[in-house]
């Protein structure tokens, strides 16, 4: 055999074998990768309900033990109606909700999968049990610029949303927005429960959020009003 030959036999056995193992690897980390996956997911509602402080150092078990003890994944029809986890998914949008010992729910948690600037933007918005005030909200994913647009998962963005409201002050419904600049420089006193601070630089990934989020609390205001309709009564996991 020519040593031409020999080389490509050679090069020919070393990517087979090199593709045999990136599979094996790629097939026996697979289930690693989704477990993963799922309890970044799991820690970023509990953060977003205010269950584990930003930074805290956690490890998986406790992190799925406390979701397993205060957060319940359940499903809301369109005219607000709570479902079982194991409801028909036809017009059904998820929902998480914290309850208490009783089954009354504290507070409830709606998944933000909107359009960025630059590609999607996964994260989760807390609302208290009022219907109308934001607890908290996480980014758990996003393609946003670093340094600019990306400041979206940094805590000081995010920490904005507490307390911030998304109803104005007769109870009508009107979102959560990213202003282009400092609420207080730039948005009237009236507004200003239903507005957070802008990104410097950031204007378009603002405005997408913005979109966005209204999109997305506009499916779930017929929840919102069940919560508000109760006066502060809880509502209850059936």
């Amino acid at each position: 055999m020519s040593s031409h030959l020999k080389s490509v036999t050679f090069a020919a056995a070393l990517c087979v074998v090199c593709s045999v193992l990136l599979t094996a690897a790629s097939t026996g980390l697979k289930t690693y990768q989704q477990r993963n996956i799922l309890v970044d997911r799991q820690k970023n509602i509990l953060i977003a309900l205010g269950l584990i402080k930003e930074g805290q150092d956690i490890q998986e078990g406790e992190i799925q033990s406390l979701y397993k003890r205060h957060v319940q994944s359940l499903w809301v029809d369109r005219d607000g109606r709570i479902e079982p986890a194991d409801a028909p998914l036809e017009n059904r949008l998820p929902l998480y909700v914290q309850v208490d010992q009783q089954g009354r729910i504290q507070a409830y948690v709606v998944p933000i999968n909107t359009r960025g600037l630059w590609g999607a933007i996964h994260g989760y918005l807390a609302l208290e049990n009022d219907g109308a005030t934001i607890r908290g909200f996480t980014v758990y994913k996003h393609s946003e610029t670093p340094g600019l647009g990306g400041e979206i998962e940094s805590r000081w963005f995010r920490k904005n949303f507490e307390h911030k409201r998304i109803v104005d002050a007769d109870g009508d419904f009107v979102s959560i927005r990213v202003a282009k600049g400092s609420v207080k420089d730039v948005v009237p006193q009236a507004q200003r429960p239903n507005y957070v601070d802008g990104i410097s630089g950031a204007t378009m990934t603002g405005r997408f959020l913005s979109a966005g989020l209204k999109e997305i609390l506009h499916d779930y205001e017929p929840l919102a009003i069940e919560f508000r309709q109760k006066q502060g009564r809880y509502l209850r996991v059936q």
